[in-house]
């Protein structure tokens, strides 16, 4: 609805400096050039007004996150050596891509640039794993998702709580009993590993 007041009102200015043209050039230059600055300006402003500064902050979060556990998954997936690390390995790739597909959709829409690579603290994260093999592979994954599990479902019921966007807390609310679930599982296959 901001938006289309902020558009609506863009229009009307564009309308009364366009009727009050003139002959004089330098003045048309500098009417052309406020329009042009005002244009940015409303669409930056339309922008924060759409978007808290939190909640990009949580769909980055989520974003990173979500990606770690599909890229590590897929690692998993060829290294692990233990059956239901594997079956879990799949199960991330598939429910985290999905959750990344649906908030990269809701993204767009708000005007979030999500992050498309893993952050410094994911990437290393990755770089240990692959440098592992066999049991030492699959102990290593399993405490790698048991804490990321732990920081992925306290980051969901914060944004599910505090988001002031209702798409983004519509999100973190129904993703938050899925990483809950999966916390469940690995933090079993764990116990059953030791």
């Amino acid at each position: 609805m901001k938006k289309l007041f902020i558009a609506m009102a863009f229009g009307a200015a564009s309308l009364t400096l366009q009727s009050c043209g003139g002959s004089n050039k330098a003045s048309d230059s500098a009417d052309t050039t406020t329009m042009a600055t005002d244009t940015s300006m409303g669409m930056a402003d339309t922008t924060a007004m759409a978007t808290d500064q939190m909640d990009i902050e949580f769909a980055n979060k989520a974003a990173v996150g979500g990606m770690a556990e599909v890229e590590l998954g897929k690692l998993a997936q060829e290294k692990a050596t233990n059956a239901k690390v594997k079956d879990f390995a799949a199960m991330m790739v598939k429910d985290h891509g999905m959750a990344n597909e649906e908030l990269m959709s809701i993204a767009k829409t708000k005007g979030i640039t999500l992050p498309t690579m893993l952050d410094d603290e994911h990437a290393k994260k990755k770089t240990e794993l692959s440098a592992k093999s066999g049991m030492d592979f699959d102990k290593a994954y399993v405490a790698a998702m048991v804490e990321g599990h732990e920081k992925t479902l306290s980051l969901m019921e914060d944004g599910s709580k505090n988001c002031k966007d209702g798409e983004l807390k519509a999100f973190a609310a129904k993703t938050a009993p899925v990483v809950k679930s999966h916390l469940d599982m690995i933090r079993k296959i764990q116990s059953e590993m030791k």
